[in-house]
């Protein structure tokens, strides 16, 4: 059941203490739903909290990405904020509290690390611990099937490598990067031949196929596949906006010139990024 409200001269005193901490998020939650608080909060439910929630969790690593230290100081804060919502949702239907949210997350933390708070060795490398973990979570998850468990809500490059991890532990994996290379290779070409005599929708299914095949090469190459595509997005930007800036020292826009003059410009904002040693990676694009 929700916990009593605290008198408003104790819930003004908590909200306004800077030093007070979670108990002053929470409290600051908790008016935010009051009958008497804000309406935008006072409508939600999980459904239509759980967009901002990944918003947050995007943003948080966008800020990593761009090495945003103080950024990342307020997404985190963001983020936060998020799980304080769903358990303040959840109190309010009588589910659980945040207090069964912290409860929830130590003991996991404990059981899933014995090589540091039990009597396990802690000589292991960190695949070893990567292995014991995932162990740990397959006698967690108790008798199901292999893919199991893999949430819906991740990105969908994400979720395919989540899932290929999963088949691939059951031996479901090609052995080398080659068969990947060699599939992506075949996808493709299915796709560009057939694309003029295939339905819209087989077409979209055959692009999914490469997009999978895609995630499956950078499993096996150890890349993370969101993050090299933020870092791809993040070059095209930049080098767009180099773009838009050259041309607007002619008093024009993108819209005033054409592809071959474009591409050019493209190419110098390439080789001038090169003369910098600028890299694209997750940290420099």
């Amino acid at each position: 059941m929700p916990k009593r409200p605290l008198p408003r001269s104790e819930s003004d005193a908590l909200v306004h203490d800077a030093t007070a901490g979670m108990p002053r998020l929470l409290e600051i939650m908790a008016r935010l739903r009051a009958p008497d608080g804000c309406p935008w909060d006072r409508e939600q439910d999980f459904t239509t909290i759980a967009p901002y929630t990944l918003e947050e969790a995007h943003e948080v690593a966008d800020a990593i990405a761009r090495e945003a230290w103080d950024e990342l100081r307020l997404e985190l804060g963001d983020l936060l904020f998020q799980s304080v919502y769903h358990a303040q949702l959840a109190e309010d239907a009588g589910l659980f509290a945040f207090e069964d949210v912290v409860l929830a997350i130590s003991d996991k933390m404990v059981a899933r690390h014995p090589h540091v708070f039990g009597d396990e060795s802690n000589a292991k490398s960190a695949e070893q611990q990567t292995a014991d973990w995932e162990r740990v979570k397959a006698a967690e998850r108790g008798p199901a099937r292999t893919l199991d468990g893999v949430a819906m809500a991740l990105p969908a490059l994400t979720r395919a490598v989540k899932l290929q991890k999963r088949a691939a532990r059951v031996g479901f994996d090609w052995p080398s990067t080659a068969e990947v290379v060699d599939k992506i290779v075949e996808e493709a070409q299915e796709l560009s031949e057939a694309r003029d005599r295939l339905t819209e929708a087989e077409v979209f299914e055959e692009f999914g196929d490469l997009m999978f095949v895609v995630a499956n090469l950078a499993r096996h190459l150890k890349i993370d596949p969101e993050a090299a595509l933020r870092a791809a997005n993040a070059k095209f930007t930049r080098r767009f906006g180099r773009i838009e800036d050259w041309l607007a020292e002619s008093g024009r826009s993108p819209a005033d010139s054409d592809l071959a003059e474009m591409d050019a410009l493209w190419n110098r904002a390439k080789a001038e990024e090169k003369a910098r040693g600028e890299r694209q990676t997750p940290n420099s694009a």
